[in-house]
């Protein structure tokens, strides 16, 4: 197994173990770029990202431009003279001067079975659409936005439990045993990155905090996705008398009788859905939180903050 000269561009936690992995795997990690610090917590004291503070951790030199458009940085970069780039989860747009600097070029560690879900939020766009199997791709960059030709890939399922948590946890393991396999094949020229179909493209655009309202007029499959999807982040919530009232976790059910959609319709927070609730069933809210309030299940919310039958939601 070859010892390659790396460069290692993350930011998002998710990336660690894929670091930690080529550190295990015997690579020399020449220098780690990642997100400047952001103002965090009550102080608004400026953080590392946690690929930032792991590096910094292992003595590893830490870059962290804003930008890699300009021709000092991109100089730079070259200068390391890595054999391979790994990027996972970064944040920066990679110019072609960067792209094209290290000998084997840089290769993306994402987050789905490419071509499907090209962009920023992979994993939770896939549970969101009810896919069936979701996966890492290794990629060797190009310009364009998740489009390079794929070096290796390979799948997991996703059930009717999985939340965008559980699959970032496998996808994260997974690509970190990928990344060193596919760095392996291309070192000793075992491997041979192949066009990415062109039938099959999607977008899994940035999540915006606003999808997570639950719109009850959509089907009750649908709005339990929603919630296993964005839970904890950015979170799903409704509304009730002008108080917010997140949702992370809910169930789908029979309908227990009929109500236009947003009315509760039992005393165990079963809510009805959709334009026919009884034919798509009703979401039973299972925990659920008030705001400044511990996240509890709903029957120790409803104690305290009681919704009987016929209770309009918004």
């Amino acid at each position: 197994m070859p010892c390659l000269r790396l460069v290692f561009m993350a930011s998002a936690e998710f990336a660690l173990p894929v670091l930690a992995a080529l550190l295990d795997a015997g690579h020399e990690i020449v220098c780690v770029y990642s997100r400047p610090p952001r103002p965090a917590g009550r102080g608004h004291r400026e953080r590392p990202s946690p690929v930032h503070a792991f590096a910094a951790e292992k003595a590893i030199s830490v870059r962290t431009p804003k930008s890699l458009d300009g021709k000092d940085d991109q100089a730079a970069f070259a200068a390391l003279a890595a054999d391979a780039a790994v990027v996972a989860a970064y944040g920066l747009i990679l110019p072609a001067p960067v792209l094209d600097a290290p000998r084997l070029g840089c290769l993306n560690v994402h987050a789905s079975l490419l071509p499907r879900w090209r962009g920023a939020a992979p994993i939770e766009r896939a549970i969101i659409a009810g896919d069936e199997q979701s996966g890492v791709t290794i990629i060797r960059m190009n310009e364009g936005l998740d489009s390079g030709p794929m070096v290796l890939g390979e799948s997991v399922p996703i059930t009717a439990e999985t939340t965008a948590g559980d699959l970032r946890g496998a996808l994260c393991g997974l690509g970190a045993r990928l990344i060193v396999e596919a760095l392996d094949g291309l070192a000793e020229g075992c491997l041979t990155p192949m066009p990415q179909p062109s039938d099959g493209v999607t977008y899994a655009r940035k999540l915006d905090r606003g999808e997570g309202r639950l719109d009850w007029s959509r089907p009750a499959a649908e709005l339990e996705r929603l919630v296993r999807a964005l839970a904890p982040w950015p979170g799903v919530w409704f509304e009730h008398q002008g108080a917010r009232i997140k949702v992370l976790a809910a169930q789908v059910v029979e309908a227990a009788g009929t109500g236009s959609p947003g009315t509760v319709l039992d005393d165990r927070l079963a809510v009805a859905c959709g334009a026919a609730a009884a034919e798509q069933g009703a979401l039973r809210l299972v925990r659920v939180q008030r705001a400044g309030k511990q996240a509890v299940a709903a029957e120790d919310f409803l104690r305290g903050y009681p919704l009987p039958q016929g209770s309009r939601l918004s």
